[in-house]
């Protein structure tokens, strides 16, 4: 059963920062494309990071360029967005995105993150 699990989401003060985390089973985790993406309250879900598969291709939306960065560890299954100078336009939940060779998609449950003072 694939699962993906988000975590490390929460409240911060704008220019702080958070590390998400999100841990992936069932499936050949270091054969897969891996992304994030957010949906903000009354708005259409955004495309945020994607890293490939080994040796880990990535790319960023211009929106987070050079303040979020996303890398992972394929022995530990899991992938990491790393979010600095957070602005209260980047709160959302977050979700992580596994796609498989085969084509198949997998979604995690989202991690909410607000950013506010």
């Amino acid at each position: 059963q694939v699962q993906l699990v988000e975590s490390g989401g929460g409240l911060v003060q704008p220019g702080g920062s958070l590390r998400l985390s999100c841990s992936a089973s069932g499936f050949i985790f270091s054969s897969s494309t891996m992304s994030w993406y957010r949906r903000a309250a009354g708005k259409e879900r955004e495309w945020v990071a994607t890293i490939t598969r080994v040796p880990g291709f990535i790319n960023y939306a211009d929106s987070v360029k050079g303040r979020f960065t996303t890398s992972r560890d394929n022995a530990m299954n899991t992938v990491y967005l790393q979010m600095n100078s957070l602005k209260p336009e980047d709160t959302a939940v977050y979700y992580c995105q596994a796609r498989r060779v085969s084509g198949d998609i997998y979604w995690g449950q989202g991690t909410q993150v607000t950013v506010s003072s």
